[in-house]
């Protein structure tokens, strides 16, 4: 039995439709779900303020989103792991678990990868801020004991589970974080939670600096308003032992390295584009520069973090907003001025 479902669609730039299709029953080894929240990413915004990032371009209608949960509606044969009405957290990672890299163990760089909403490849994997899901049981991580606001949080904490993961040992390390966005936040809270002993955190907004401190940051700098700010941790060649780059900004970028010790790592989490690096100062310290895209095992690992409450990402969560207000809820999701992660009520 079709069921019928709105879903949010990106056309073009400033271009954002709400549409009706269909949905039908799940197959083996799937599930429907009846989607609760969605949360608007970075990714999201850029597809609709500039129709794409980088060179990643939209090149046909896409349904947008990938950080949702909702509640299981039917099951498909086979799938006795969930149960209808449970509340589950959807992984839009979608490998195929039998290419080379797959075969590494490095899914996240699956060749036949189908990630929700991502216009990377042609044609593009439809996303998921839709009301009615189709989605495998295995992308379906039980979410008991959360709400769907939460649980929805899944995904962009995953993304930082794997920044942390990749960076190496971080207990005891002196931390630096650019931009505070949702995922500069959510850095932090995972770097703290795997024993940073000092986190530091730069923006060029006091909304976001204040959503750090409430974090736990122990020190905010306003590089707007003071661009030397860091200059106290240049003293000796540097002070910090790893920077996570948050902000996709060259500029934050260049003004973090004089304040990175010889040996640092930087963990690049932002992606705002081609970025051009300080390679002659990074050289003549020793820098470890590292890129960190998307996730896998993590995913689960997140919402067991939140399920035990060693995460908290309730207070990041700064608006929902209807289905129908979607255009409103992209315009405020852009406005850091006043808005941290702007979540999707889908039903």
């Amino acid at each position: 039995m079709a069921i019928e479902t709105r879903m949010i669609i990106a056309h073009g730039a400033k271009d954002l439709r709400i549409e009706q299709q269909n949905v039908g029953e799940p197959g083996p080894g799937q599930v429907r779900l009846k989607m609760a929240v969605g949360g608007i990413c970075g990714s999201d915004l850029h597809y609709y303020q500039h129709g794409g990032f980088g060179t990643v371009r939209l090149k046909e209608p896409m349904v947008l989103g990938h950080e949702v949960s909702g509640h299981i509606e039917a099951l498909g044969d086979g799938v006795s792991n969930l149960t209808v009405g449970q509340l589950v957290a959807v992984s839009p990672s979608r490998p195929c678990h039998d290419c080379r890299f797959c075969d590494r163990g490095q899914h996240n760089h699956c060749l036949n990868m189908r990630f929700y909403g991502s216009a990377m490849p042609f044609p593009h994997i439809q996303g998921a801020f839709r009301q009615h899901l189709i989605a495998d049981a295995a992308q379906c991580a039980p979410a008991d004991g959360l709400t769907p606001a939460q649980a929805a949080m899944a995904e962009p904490l995953a993304v930082c589970l794997h920044a942390v993961r990749r960076v190496g040992e971080m207990l005891g390390k002196r931390v630096l974080i650019t931009g505070c966005g949702p995922i500069g936040i959510l850095c932090l809270l995972a770097a703290r939670r795997a024993g940073a002993e000092e986190i530091v955190a730069t923006d060029l907004s006091d909304y976001t600096l204040g959503m750090a401190s409430l974090s736990g940051a122990d020190t905010t700098v306003n590089t707007r308003e003071n661009p030397d700010g860091l200059a106290p941790w240049h003293a000796d060649k540097g002070q910090f032992d790893v920077l996570f780059e948050c902000s996709g900004s060259p500029a934050a970028l260049a003004g973090a390295v004089h304040a990175l010790r010889p040996g640092a790592a930087i963990m690049q989490v932002g992606m705002g584009g081609d970025m051009t690096l300080p390679l002659q100062a990074m050289t003549a310290k020793e820098i470890r520069w590292t890129g960190s895209f998307r996730f896998h095992e993590e995913f689960h690992t997140g919402v067991a973090l939140m399920q035990k409450g060693l995460i908290k990402v309730e207070p990041l969560i700064s608006h929902t907003l209807p289905l129908e207000d979607a255009v409103a809820a992209f315009d405020l999701a852009g406005d850091r001025s006043r808005a941290m992660k702007v979540q999707i009520a889908l039903n």
